[in-house]
Formats: C-alpha cells, sequence, structure tokens
C-alpha cells in the first residue's frame, strides 16, 4: 500500500494520474483534506484517508497498513515545517517501509534568499535523523510557474523581471509526478536522493525566445531591478508577503541556484522531458 499526501494538490493528481495506470487502485490511499474532492479517487478504489498534517491522530490513522509513503510537501504557513515533522513521526510510529519526500533542487540551501525553500532541507535533515528509509525527490522550479512569472499581458509588455541572466533547468508538473510514481512502484527504498530536472537551463531570454517562435510575433526579456520589480507589483496590487516571495525566487535564479541540470528525471522517466519549446506551447496554449 502506497499512501499519497496533498492527494488532491496538483503535483499529487500527477503522481496518482500514474500510479492508476500502473498498479492496482487497493494498493494506493489518498490523504486528503476534503473528502469530497476526492470522490473521483475513490470511485476508482483508492483508500481515502481524511486528515491533515496538523491533526496528529487522523496521520496516525491515515498510516495504517502502509508499506511507503509519499510527503507532499506544504504550503507556506508559518508551522509547515513542524507539519511536516507531523509527518514524519507518525511514519515512524507506524514502522512504514519508506518514507518519500518532495523537496526541491537547488545548488546551495545555505546562500538561499527564498527562505520559504530552507524548510525543505531540514525536513530532509529530519527524516534521515528518524532512522527510516527514505526516497529524496529534489524537483527543480516547475515550467507551469512560467505564465505566472512572465504575467498575462507577455505579448504585448515583454517579460520584466529581476532574474538576471540566470537560469533554470524547468521541467513539467505533471512529468515529474509521473516519475515519482515510476519510482514509488519500484521494489527499492535505499536513501537516495533524485535530482528532477529539464535537460537544459534556460533564461528568460530564452523563455521570451521560444515564446516568440511559438507565438510569431517579437518577444523581449529585459532585465530589471528588485525595487522597479517590487514596485511594479504593488501597483498591480500583489499582496507584500507574495512580492516577497516571487522576489525571493527571483534572487535566487539571478544566483545560478536553480540552474543545475540532472538525467534523473529523464531516467526515471524513461524518456527526455519536455523541452521549453514545447513546453511553452502547451503553457501558453499556442
Amino acid at each position: 500500500m502506497i499512501l499519497i499526501t496533498g492527494a488532491t494538490g496538483q503535483l499529487g493528481t500527477a503522481v496518482l494520474h500514474t500510479l492508476l495506470h500502473k498498479t492496482a487502485a487497493t494498493q494506493l490511499a489518498a490523504l486528503v483534506r476534503n473528502e469530497q474532492k476526492a470522490t473521483d479517487l475513490q470511485a476508482q478504489g483508492v483508500s481515502i484517508r481524511v486528515g491533515n498534517y496538523t491533526d496528529v491522530a487522523s496521520l496516525d490513522k491515515a498510516m495504517q497498513g502502509v508499506e511507503k509513503v509519499l510527503l507532499i510537501s506544504g504550503g507556506g504557513e508559518d508551522d509547515a515545517l513542524q507539519q511536516h515533522y507531523n509527518v514524519v513521526d507518525a511514519a515512524k510510529r507506524a514502522s512504514v517501509r519508506c518514507l518519500a519526500y518532495t523537496s526541491r533542487a537547488l545548488k546551495n540551501p545555505s546562500t538561499l534568499a527564498n527562505q520559504l525553500m530552507v524548510r525543505h532541507f531540514q525536513t530532509e535533515d529530519y527524516i534521515q535523523a528518524s532512522g527510516l528509509n527514505y526516497i529524496f525527490f529534489r524537483n527543480i522550479l516547475y515550467m507551469d510557474t512560467l505564465p505566472l512569472f512572465t504575467g498575462p499581458r507577455v505579448f504585448e509588455t515583454g517579460i520584466r523581471l529581476p532574474a538576471g541572466q540566470g537560469r533554470v533547468a524547468y521541467a513539467l508538473r505533471s512529468e515529474m509526478g509521473e516519475a515519482i510514481a515510476n519510482v514509488l512502484l519500484g521494489s527499492t527504498c535505499d536513501n537516495r536522493t533524485y535530482h528532477f530536472t529539464g535537460s537544459e537551463a534556460y533564461s528568460f531570454a530564452d523563455v521570451a525566445a521560444a515564446l516568440a517562435a511559438a507565438a510569431g510575433k517579437p518577444v523581449t526579456y529585459t532585465p530589471i531591478e528588485q525595487g522597479a520589480f517590487a514596485t511594479s507589483m504593488q501597483e498591480r496590487g500583489v499582496p507584500e508577503l507574495a512580492i516577497q516571495r516571487t522576489a525571493g525566487f527571483m534572487a535566487d535564479i539571478k544566483h545560478g541556484q536553480e540552474a543545475e541540470v540532472s538525467s534523473d528525471l529523464e531516467m526515471a522517466l524513461g524518456r527526455k522531458p519536455t523541452s521549453l519549446k514545447e513546453g511553452v506551447k502547451l503553457l501558453y496554449k499556442l
């Protein structure tokens, strides 16, 4: 039995999509906050476990009869790290055979501008200290975030971001979910860390060029300063916290945190990940 936490979220849905095509639904369990959002999974035969990362009793109940657990990292709540610890502790109490965790593929955790990302590596440390067998999926920034970063009027305004010439080895969330599922279906749980990235790292100038080629119209990338970026977001009514976090992503991209390329995703998929050229056609519906 494999338990997927955060099962109705976007990554959890992608993982379960592949699992349901490759193994019996009776071997799958889903931890969900809202049972109503899991009716489709339940109809397919997946065991639904209602609970959340802060409810320790619900976690203990969810772990019953489970051999492998995929802990999908939580959101930006102040107690998100403790939430992760709660899942690890529950997995240990249940003596699960394997705990997998969705972490982040970042070059140097000690120099991150986006401090929200540090909790991923704190969670890794806690899992290692627990004595459980584990798998870490260090995932690169989703290619799916590009429309959010470039904005809805990218073909009119171009791309204006404080990312310098920094590069990102983007990969699609759906392909990461597929690769995670493939690894989970394997029999080994050998304390391995997978670095799931695309096959090439791209700058925002590359993103602009890919958009221009796909749309048949010019798109430019203009690197701007953090202050100008924050001001433009404030003028658009973006909340301060969202501005800070986006600025953190941009600073880390600028400093090469997301640029490293690994072949792990290609190996787990059994094919090359979707390229930027093809990805923008899909994401921008071009």
